[in-house]
């Protein structure tokens, strides 16, 4: 039995021989060469840390700003129209035409107020020198004080009624009363013309209005030199820029609003009165101000915290807060610029742990 046993044994080793010999024939052909050592280095390493997601603090101009919407008034407005009655004899402007201050716009037939001023200046003439003979007699005793001073009552009469009758002849033609654009005329010369009627409208677009309402909370901050940016549907892409030079007395009793007016430059023509415009007013600009997207915050009772990404690891750090723009918060104090904060997976994370920043460097 004990030469039996022993060949079973001798026999074993030469098989385990062989299929260790053969194991080493048929080794991968990436591993031929390779030390124990390389091979090891060669697996994949493990993540350094939890993965997140990280952005540098954003160091910029902060601006508080006000949205509202409002209406846009010509600098100068009025409609044109006689103040008497007659019929139209002169229409001296085209529609759409640029007119200049003082320029005649319309004419009225005028010969009867003509001839009442030259009937009046007439009769005026004539008591006059009535007026002038009797002082003779007065200076020679003839006639009475109170008589020439009767005399002297009928020429100041008179001269009123020639200042009355040149009056109605000068309201015969009307005239521009600014500079600015005349749009389109509602009459026809040789029409007959009520008192009032309106002729034609008459607008200086060289600068507009903007009103706008703000809400009474914001009054304290609201001021004259305020810069506003104004966008209007028909032009998206341009942003026109004004400055507020009035504020109304009171506030509006229904909405708790202030209406406030702006001053906008239109050289290029572009802003029509009745626009429907976006105002945004500026209260105020901070340069070189700190922010950080809302998602970073780690609120933790009535404090504010961020995580920090130092060095590969997670620094839970305490902050202060300031002004909220959309989507961001000012930092008054906590951070620097350059810091990289954590803006997801916080939930993950605590002081002092190992991250890994996806898509960034640590």
């Amino acid at each position: 039995m004990s030469k039996t046993k022993s060949r079973l044994a001798f026999w074993g080793v030469i098989v385990v021989v062989v299929l260790g010999l053969f194991a080493w024939v048929n080794r991968p052909v990436e591993e031929v060469g390779k030390t124990p050592e390389k091979v090891e280095q060669a697996a994949p390493s493990k993540p350094q840390g939890l993965p997140v997601k990280a952005l540098p603090v954003l160091v910029g101009d902060l601006v508080e700003d006000i949205s509202a919407v409002g209406n846009i008034v010509a600098n100068e407005s009025v409609r044109v129209r006689t103040e008497i009655s007659g019929r139209l004899v002169e229409l001296n402007f085209n529609e759409g035409q640029v007119i200049q201050k003082g320029q005649l716009l319309v004419a009225l037939d005028d010969a009867v107020y003509r001839a009442q001023v030259a009937a009046i200046s007439a009769e005026l003439r004539t008591e006059q020198q009535r007026y002038m003979r009797l002082k003779e007699l007065y200076q020679q005793k003839f006639i009475s004080k109170e008589a020439l001073d009767l005399q002297a009552g009928a020429v100041a009469r008179l001269a009123a009624l020639v200042q009355e009758a040149d009056a109605h002849l000068q309201k015969t033609i009307v005239t521009a009363p600014f500079s600015g654009v005349i749009g389109l005329r509602k009459v026809s010369p040789g029409a007959y013309l009520e008192a009032g009627a309106d002729i034609a409208k008459l607008e200086d677009l060289s600068s507009v209005k903007i009103d706008f309402r703000v809400p009474a909370v914001y009054l304290a901050k609201v001021r004259s030199g305020q810069v506003i940016d104004v966008v209007v549907d028909a032009f998206p892409a341009d942003t026109f820029k004004g400055e507020v030079y009035a504020i109304e007395t009171g506030i509006d009793g229904e909405t708790r609003t202030a209406l406030v007016r702006a001053r906008v430059s239109n050289k290029e023509g572009k802003l029509h009165s009745g626009m429907f415009a976006r105002v945004s007013l500026i209260m105020s600009k901070k340069q070189n101000a700190l922010s950080v997207p809302e998602q970073a915050l780690w609120p933790q009772g009535t404090d504010n915290f961020v995580y920090r990404v130092i060095d590969g690891k997670a620094s839970l750090t305490k902050v202060e807060l300031g002004r909220r723009t959309p989507g961001y918060v000012e930092i008054l104090n906590g951070l620097s610029p350059g810091d990289m904060v954590v803006t997801e997976g916080q939930m993950k994370i605590r002081d002092g742990a190992p991250v890994m920043v996806l898509g960034g460097a640590q």
